[in-house]
């Protein structure tokens, strides 16, 4: 007898999914406590649907059916339901079966496996979600294979099997068809599972932001209120659905009279016809009431404007989960709470459920998201102060349920939205996060501010303990954009979505001010850039001067940006207008590179300019339609030698203005790394195979390891383990010889071979050679046991001093590389200059692991120290090919092995042919959960 409340229930099984349609459904255990379920279902079930599910009619479950599919073990007897609310909408179970196919017990390691989803529900991909969680469990209890009969008129259960990327074997028996599934997860089943959840997801926040219908639930009579000013926005920005008001106070039967020019109801029940979306904007203590009336008219999502939350304090956090789990129980999906709301600008939708004043932005091409309110309001205003408009907006407050990662799901395939912008306070799951925004970065530009370093009241998702340097390398090497602040945000939006991409870092500067020139042109120095000298048009110029020059320019092939400098004119104003409409006649002569403007008090030549989608040349194609494709991002052409890609237009003309040289270099810098990215990024490289490594072997020694160390501990493993672990994988760590004292020093020095190194091991004086704890070059018996007596009356006894007596190494550079796993990232690999340049300045660069050899390459070249490893100063260079290659070979060992939590290789010193390693030091423990392989879940805090 199993109940959810018992000790041997696998609570750790159950879970929120999102399905295709995007609804959501909880997945658990069947419990003894589910008969009066398991009966209900099956009797909404159709008869083909039994008949396809016992290869018979079956128009009813028996007792003993029913005791059966609710009297499980967990082990070799499992069964899971799908539920909405209370009701059982699908089931799968597996029943362990030996070679001759009777019941059976491990190590048996095969499973009959079947599946049945209510009639109601089927396409909803309610079959494929339930196997890739029973799939989960069986793996979990070591079942390698599912078998399953099935008819062959059951094509729809066929497919959800063949299409799931597992290795399979088909055959046809006695009538029906014979699956064998390998469950072992492969990269077609990984990219199958993480395909389902992007259109999942997208479609969840699609059901969000493109309602048919919407009701406001919190409306005061007096028109006073966060309700009344959502109504307002959502009826004077012109939403295209049905528009419905909710006033509990509202007297009996005035059901459907207006408030507010609304029509306004008693309940969401009162409305009588379907409601896709629900503004709630009632204090917290009757949010949960309406919730409930909101799940029993079907309503499929909701936007949380109510606080009092996760924000207020520990009592309010436990609301906000509870908020979480009632919603998800009618299927529900949710954006808040504490929100301030959603706007879609789309032509057959503008939706403005928020609580920024209509219009709230005009029609445009960039994404947003902020966590913050405030934030979204100071974003949402910059925007339209320079003109640019949105094509979507999310502020989501808690963000308890709807994420930052789900908004990049549905902006990846959003046609309307060429550059998205976040504000983020965490990233919640970086590792799902970096996934998805690599992914996203290859189609278009994803620019991030990151606001705070820990996690805020009110968030329940865990910040990474990562350093703030770490996140920043790894969002750079998904592509990207990460900016420091909010004007940064906007400044690279602007840019990004109004121009095409530079194809290099070549930047010509013209203008009527020498010294603004200047300034322009010691920024470019500054970040990077390579500008030509100012040309200097002198304070005389006309427009009709700047746009001879800015063609001119744009026509070189000896740039791939202009940036322009305008300052006012003195005795003779010239119209704004007159050099706006120059500068947009240049671009339209010459498209496909980006321009930015840097002004000084031209306040109306800004808005001239970004006004120019009214007077800019209509393109020469037919006009783009409601929802536009996204336009051609690829970088220009460049000269020859250089890749090459299809030229970009300025369709509409707009130019963005920036009120100082700095802020427009660093969007235009911005812009430059991201399309070096992106043209990097074409051949993602590969993780190399070398036929040296020893996979099993390592993993057998890593099992043995693990059993010493304690649930929850990790274990540092003694010299002579980690260089046997590390050997491997073909990581050769130069072996030292214990000297506790002068003579076995001596002897040390007579097996390792002259010339040696004395080093002392206390962990005070480890990596110090600053200190005099290393000596160096001894090449005889008496230059070894002076320095011996030297360290020894310097530094403390042998005991105390832990020396040890290693073959000397070649000269070269002294690096360190590291490998530690952070349990929301996942493993990262590290690499540094020995010493000053990573321990005092923090000149370290990271790569999320695996590593290919694109970003092992990069990784070496990404300090700001690199020089050193490729002759500075005349210096020769040294083996950067072998340091590569390490770095591959360690990511393999940490990414093949989850045991291993940590690895420190110190120093690794690079010669000019190979290197050394002179130590390391090496961490295991048991593998935690990978949630990002298993099966899909939404977060559950």
């Amino acid at each position: 007898m199993t109940t959810a409340s018992d000790p041997s229930y696998p609570a750790h099984w159950e879970a929120d999914v999102v399905l295709r349609d995007g609804g959501t459904a909880r997945i658990r255990p069947i419990t003894t406590e589910d008969a009066g379920r398991l009966v209900s279902f099956y009797e909404q079930v159709s008869d083909e649907s039994k008949y396809y599910r016992f290869f018979a009619p079956y128009p009813r479950l028996s007792d003993r059916d029913v005791h059966r599919f609710t009297h499980h073990d967990y082990v070799d007897r499992v069964g899971l339901a799908a539920t909405i609310g209370d009701e059982f909408i699908g089931t799968v179970r597996y029943d362990r079966i030996g070679p001759d196919g009777r019941p059976a017990s491990a190590p048996a390691d095969e499973a009959e496996v079947a599946f049945l989803v209510q009639d109601a529900h089927q396409g909803r991909g309610v079959a494929s979600a339930l196997l890739e969680h029973i799939g989960a469990v069986a793996r979990e209890r070591g079942i390698r294979r599912f078998a399953a009969e099935v008819l062959p008129a059951n094509t729809k259960m066929i497919k959800v099997f063949t299409d799931a990327g597992y290795q399979q074997k088909r055959s046809f028996e006695d009538g029906s068809v014979h699956l064998t599934l390998d469950l072992e997860p492969t990269a077609e089943s990984l990219a199958v599972q993480r395909a389902r959840e992007q259109r999942a997801e997208a479609r969840s926040v699609q059901r969000l932001l493109a309602p048919g219908s919407v009701a406001v639930i919190g409306v005061s009579r007096s028109g006073s209120g966060v309700g009344a000013a959502a109504l307002r926005n959502l009826r004077d920005g012109g939403f295209h659905g049905h528009l419905y008001a909710v006033n509990e106070a509202r007297a009996p039967g005035m059901e459907g009279d207006l408030l507010d020019g609304v029509r306004a109801y008693r309940t969401v029940a009162d409305i009588g016809a379907p409601v896709d979306l629900a503004v709630i904007a009632v204090p917290a203590h009757r949010v949960p009431d309406a919730v409930a009336a909101c799940g029993e008219h079907g309503v499929q999502g909701l936007v949380v404007l109510s606080a009092g939350y996760g924000e207020s304090g520990p009592e309010g956090l436990e609301r906000q989960r509870e908020l979480v789990r009632q919603a998800r129980s009618y299927g529900m999906r949710l954006i808040g709470p504490n929100a301030f709301g959603v706007i879609n600008t789309a032509a057959d939708v503008e939706l403005n459920a928020s609580l920024a004043p209509a219009p709230a932005t005009a029609r445009g091409r960039i994404g947003l998201f902020t966590q913050s309110g405030a934030i979204g309001i100071a974003l949402l205003s910059g925007l339209l102060r320079r003109g640019e408009g949105l094509s979507s907006f999310v502020s989501a407050g808690n963000r308890a349920d709807v994420s930052g990662n789900d908004i990049l799901q549905y902006w990846y395939e959003d046609g309307a939205t060429d550059v998205a912008l976040m504000y983020l306070e965490t990233l919640g799951n970086p590792r799902k996060f970096t996934r998805l925004a690599r992914r996203t970065t290859a189609v278009k530009p994803l620019v991030v501010a990151l606001g705070g370093r820990h996690t805020p009241a009110g968030h329940l998702v865990p910040g990474t303990r990562l350093p703030e340097a770490t996140v920043s390398d790894l969002l750079r090497q998904a592509g990207v954009i990460r900016v420091d602040t909010v004007t940064e945000l906007v400044d690279a939006g602007l840019l990004l979505a109004g121009q095409p991409l530079p194809a290099g870092p070549r930047v010509a500067i013209l203008g009527n001010s020498e010294s603004l020139g200047v300034l322009t042109y010691d920024a470019c120095l500054t970040e990077g850039l390579r500008p030509s000298p100012p040309l200097d048009l002198t304070t005389a110029a006309t427009p009709e001067d700047f746009r001879t020059a800015l063609t001119a320019a744009l026509a070189s092939a000896d740039c791939d940006a202009v940036v322009v400098t305008a300052i006012p004119w003195v005795g003779e104003r010239a119209l704004a207008d007159d050099l706006a409409e120059a500068l947009r006649e240049a671009v339209t002569e010459v498209p496909g590179k980006p321009v930015a403007v840097v002004h000084v008090e031209l306040g109306e030549l800004v808005e001239a300019l970004s006004a120019a989608r009214a007077t800019a040349a209509p393109p020469a194609t037919a006009p783009p339609p409601a929802s536009p494709a996204p336009r051609d991002r690829t970088p220009a052409a460049a000269p020859a030698g250089a890749p090459t890609a299809a030229p970009v237009g300025v369709p509409d003309g707009r130019i963005p203005a920036y009120p100082a040289a700095e802020r427009a270099v660093k969007a235009l810098a911005e812009a430059v790394r991201y399309a070096q990215w992106r043209r990097a990024t074409a051949d993602a490289g590969h993780v190399p195979e070398y036929e040296d490594i020893d996979e099993s072997g390592a993993a057998a020694r890593l099992a043995a390891l693990v059993t010493r160390v304690g649930e929850g501990a990790a274990l540092t493993l003694d010299e002579a383990d980690a260089r046997e672990l590390l050997g491997r994988y073909g990581i050769r760590v130069l072996p030292t010889l214990p000297a506790p004292s002068a003579d076995a020093a001596v002897r040390a020095a007579g097996v390792l071979g002259y010339p040696v190194a004395l080093k002392t091991t206390a962990p005070h004086l480890r990596h110090r050679a600053d200190l005099g704890g290393v000596r160096l070059d001894l090449t005889t018996e008496a230059e070894l046991r002076r320095s011996y007596e030297e360290l020894t009356e310097a530094l403390g006894k042998p005991s105390e001093l832990l020396p040890v007596v290693q073959s000397m190494a070649p000269r070269g550079v002294d690096t360190v590389v590291r490998a530690v796993v952070d349990p929301a990232a996942g493993a990262v690999l590290s690499f540094g200059l020995a010493g000053v340049p990573s321990e005092l300045l923090g000149d370290t660069a990271h790569r999320l692991v695996p590593v290919t050899d694109r970003d092992a390459a990069g990784l070496v070249r990404a300090l700001r120290a690199a020089p050193l490893l490729f002759g500075w100063r005349g210096s020769d260079p040294v083996d950067t090919p072998a340091l590569e290659e390490l770095l591959l070979r360690l990511s393999r060992l940490v990414d093949d092995h989850p045991e291993v939590t940590g690895i420190s290789l110190e120093p690794v010193v690079v010669a000019t042919e190979g290197l050394s390693v002179l130590s390391a030091t090496v961490r295991v423990a048991h593998p935690p959960a990978r949630t990002d392989l298993g099966p899909r879940t939404l977060p559950s805090y």
